[in-house]
């Protein structure tokens, strides 16, 4: 059977570096498309490693050092350029005893340079271009070739089944938008939210919500979180001019929009609170200029900012993770485009953030458009895959957990899959405890020991979440819910519910602990490239039968420890309080009338502006407000009986009441 060669393309655009002009002073080169000004180093070549012998009097002088054993070719006519007669040179060895190892005169078009050759991982590559037939300045470019194998026997751990779910619209998103702890799906347009509110009987009810018409589509990407603070879900458009935000009313039944008069060729977009001041504000990755910040002043109210957050263009699929373990939240972007070269956005706690790409070994430029960051070794660390969109190589960097990383590729079962897409995600699809990678047309399955196997079934990309609240991981695809068929894994379901931090809980990090395993995940708005998927935490859980302890840390600094949690449940955790919390009867404060009817009165908070959070029999967050005196409107509740959730400057306070 013949093999298929797939060329890793490294870079869209040439990047502009200057050789020097001796072997001794060489450029070290990354892979990736470069530009080569003119031919006139001083030092020339030992010997030619290329066919045609002959007069040199000059050269140019790269170094390459390879991270796997694979193969690399490396051409003078890349897509785009204008090639022209080159010959190349490839020693291994030392300045001074420089050994041929391949080279080219006129493989390529043109009599350009081509050439394909083995390396091994540690081995570095002198490369040297002489003016044997030209001094001119050219490109060329250095790629991963790939050889893709006879395809193994398929690998089928999990199904999925097709169920026809239409939702009206184009940008979707898998959100909780009405505090029942249960994914319902979204689908936006230019005038409509349609919105199909998942039941507790596995069925959907279908409401289509009439807007003021949006200036921005979702035509590139959707994100959702809590704004203003009211108790629901806002949207965030993003558009290829511009962006729009929807604000949810009191009662998530209505929506406000709001948009900016700036021009942003929006792509991916999050919500996270960027300052760590305990409001959401929003993220838009610009394709063609600078980054934008949407700072959030505490009422709501956005503010346009451009340039903290990356300062050129090419800005694809943005991933807000604490990478570094130091409490706050850095960011990467995939890049594709005029400026191809990822990102990753440190945060200094102090406001500003610096470019670490280039020392860990992230700043590369093989147009990724998105990737996908998790904890797939589950040592409480976040790892990344960055993934190729139309030609390349997929990448698998271990974090090493001291802010380090390793390329851990070749091996892995990443180097072997071939699947392009512009999504990629990570999420436990199977419950085995262990994230799984979804993209390229594939679902590749962590095995445990950081290895993937395809599944051989693949629901495709979309918004993730549970949407038959079976504990399971779902897909929604254009009008189909993708159904997983499950297994006997055990699982854990989070919500999160801040109070210092934004109201839900974005950049909260959790780590389930039982008897034979640790688990991390972090609550986000806005992974992969285009879609929103669920912000409940999901935990798979393997054959593990006890929980011993689940810890929030909080973007505060607040932790929350549960212990003895039950497995295969939906835990819902507010901030600085835990679900079952008894009542603190030695507390001077008291709730009048009860049962209350419009309003209920606090006694005893001596004038506190405290946050309150109401929860109905089930658990369900129903009322959230901050006390601007020391009445409380109840009206719009139904009659019932409720837990009134106070946090006070001397604690939180839990107090029960019933409404007539």
């Amino acid at each position: 059977m013949r093999s298929t060669l797939l060329l890793g393309l490294i870079g869209a655009s040439a990047l502009p570096v200057v050789a020097q002009n001796t072997c001794a002073t060489a450029l070290h080169i990354p892979l990736g498309t470069h530009a080569v000004e003119a031919v006139n180093g001083t030092e020339v070549i030992p010997v030619t490693c290329a066919q045609n012998a002959g007069t040199t009097t000059a050269a140019e002088w790269y170094t390459y050092t390879a991270s796997m054993d694979t193969t690399i070719r490396l051409r003078t006519d890349p897509p785009g350029s204008v090639p022209i007669d080159t010959r190349v040179n490839i020693y291994t060895g030392t300045c001074g005893a420089l050994v041929c190892y391949a080279g080219d005169d006129d493989s390529g078009n043109n009599f350009a340079s081509d050439v394909t050759f083995a390396v091994t991982a540690g081995v570095t590559y002198t490369i040297a271009f002489d003016n044997r037939w030209s001094s001119l300045g050219f490109s060329f470019e250095l790629a991963y070739v790939y050889v893709t194998p006879p395809p193994p026997p398929p690998v089928t751990l999990i199904n999925f089944n097709n169920v026809s779910q239409g939702v009206s619209g184009s940008g979707y998103c898998v959100v909780d938008m009405n505090n029942d702890q249960l994914d319902d799906i979204v689908g936006t347009s230019t005038s409509n939210v349609n919105v199909l509110y998942q039941q507790a009987n596995g069925t959907f009810q279908s409401v289509n919500i009439i807007t003021t018409p949006a200036d921005h589509t979702a035509s590139w990407s959707l994100a959702a979180g809590d704004i203003d603070g009211n108790g629901y879900n806002d949207l965030m458009y993003g558009g290829g001019q511009g962006s729009t935000f929807m604000y949810a009313n009191n009662n998530g039944t209505g929506f406000t929009e709001v948009s900016f008069p700036n021009y942003i060729f929006s792509q991916r977009t999050n919500m996270v609170d960027i300052n760590n001041d305990g409001h959401l504000d929003a993220f838009v990755c610009h394709d063609v200029d600078a980054n934008v910040a949407f700072f959030n002043d505490g009422n709501g109210n956005l503010t346009f900012n451009q340039g903290l957050l990356g300062l050129t263009c090419g800005n694809y699929g943005s991933l807000w993770t604490d990478y570094d373990n130091d409490g706050d939240q850095d960011m990467f972007v995939a890049k594709c485009g005029c400026d191809p070269v990822d990102l990753l956005m440190r945060n200094n706690g102090d406001g500003s953030f610096t470019n670490v790409a280039p020392e860990l070994g992230l700043a590369d430029g093989h147009q990724s458009w998105s990737s996908a960051w998790g904890d797939f070794d589950n040592d409480g660390d976040m790892d990344v895959l960055i993934g190729a969109s139309s030609s390349g190589y997929h990448k698998l960097m271990e974090n090493n957990g001291d802010g380090t990383f390793t390329n851990i590729t070749a091996g892995s079962g990443i180097d072997l899959f071939t699947g392009q897409s512009i999504e990629w995600t990570t999420h436990d699809f199977d419950n085995n405890g262990y994230l799984d990678i979804l993209g390229g047309g594939g679902l590749l399955m962590n095995m445990g020991d950081m290895t993937f196997v395809d599944n051989g079934v693949s629901p495709g990309n979309g918004p993730i979440g549970d949407l038959n609240n079976d504990g399971f991981l779902d897909v929604y695809t254009s009008g189909t819910a993708r159904m997983n068929q499950g297994n006997e894994n055990n699982w854990l379901k989070i919500a999160t519910i801040g109070v210092v931090s934004n109201s839900n809980g974005i950049g909260a990090r959790i780590t389930v602990v039982t008897p034979s395993g640790t688990f991390t995940r972090e609550v986000r708005s806005g992974d992969g490239f285009r879609y929103m998927s669920s912000m409940m935490v999901h935990v798979g859980l393997g054959e593990e039968t006890e929980i011993t302890s689940v810890t929030i840390n909080w973007p505060s600094g607040i932790v929350d420890v549960l212990d003895e949690v039950d497995i295969n449940t939906s835990l819902v955790v507010t901030e600085g309080l835990s679900t079952g919390m008894v009542e603190e009867e030695a507390s001077s404060i008291s709730l009048f009338p009860v049962p209350a009817k419009d309003q209920v009165t606090i006694n005893g908070l001596a004038g506190q502006q405290a946050p309150v959070r109401v929860l109905d029999a089930t658990g369900r967050l129903v009322l959230r407000s901050t006390l601007a005196t020391d009445r409380l409107d109840v009206s719009e509740l139904p009659a019932g009986a409720y837990v009134m959730q106070i946090f006070t400057e001397q604690g939180p306070v839990q107090r029960s009441f019933t409404k007539e």
